[in-house]
């Protein structure tokens, strides 16, 4: 498998009930700030917040009325778990057909020019949703990303979070989710120096865990200070456990 050189992590999506107060609990603990909210995805029933993490988007939505698809995520999976993995590459088409070859089904089709996105079908990609998506003129990490706003690049704070390193994904069966990503991905999974596979993207590393059920179960991020990180997020009422807590649906790992 060859590995556009193109493809990186774009943008992680999580789901909440409410936006409130997921988005000012990230945003205050980890330091960040919002770039965007895109009337866009009211069509779907959801409202978001969009924060750049260095040159990955960390993404909240919530539904707002019944039936979304992003409702019935929540209630199969009791809130805990990441919603889509977005990734950036040359053809989001071509890779869309190749998943379809693997049995992968289009989900949706978003075609904002200069923006193209492929969504695939979250039970045939198991774990999360993956989307694929291209901006045409835009192959600068630091250029033009519709979905996230304007003039997001000016919304980058890195005094507190310096980088989102790392997705942690949970199967019982990790090494075969971890294929069949690779498959769709088009990245061979490695084994890590600790036996757990991994998928080594350029800008961040998506890595395989036993777990009871096929879930986006973490994110790692590197902060200039563990501590102060901690210390916020006790301050906000998360329960802390070593360097991790919950928020989001997803564990929030630092280092």
């Amino acid at each position: 498998m060859t590995m556009s050189s193109y493809m990186r992590l774009r943008q992680i999506c999580l789901v909440a009930p409410q936006l409130a107060p997921v988005i000012s609990d990230i945003a205050e603990i980890m330091g960040l700030a919002v770039c965007y909210r895109d009337g866009n995805v009211a069509k779907y029933g959801l409202e978001n917040a969009l924060l750049p993490v260095d040159t990955i988007l960390l993404e909240v939505v919530a539904p707002f009325k019944v039936g979304t698809t992003a409702g019935r995520f929540i209630e199969k999976t009791g809130g805990r778990g990441g919603y889509m993995a977005i990734f950036c590459c040359d053809d989001p088409d071509e890779r869309g057909r190749s998943a379809n070859a693997l049995g992968v089904r289009t989900a949706n089709v978003i075609d904002h020019a200069p923006y193209h996105g492929v969504q695939l079908h979250p039970r045939d990609c198991r774990a999360a949703f993956i989307e694929f998506n291209h901006t045409e003129g835009s192959d600068d990490i630091l250029g033009a990303y519709p979905p996230a706003g304007p003039d997001w690049q000016k919304f980058i704070r890195k005094d507190v979070t310096q980088a989102l390193t790392g997705v942690e994904m949970q199967s019982p069966e990790p090494q075969g989710l971890a294929e069949h990503w690779g498959r769709i991905i088009g990245v061979a999974p490695n084994a890590a120096s600790n036996g757990v596979a991994e998928l080594k993207l350029p800008n961040a590393s998506f890595r395989f865990v036993k777990g009871a059920s096929e879930i986006m179960s973490a994110l790692e991020f590197r902060v200039a200070d563990v501590a102060q990180v901690l210390h916020a997020a006790r301050a906000k009422g998360h329960a802390v456990a070593g360097n991790e807590f919950l928020l989001g649906g997803v564990t929030f790992r630092v280092s």
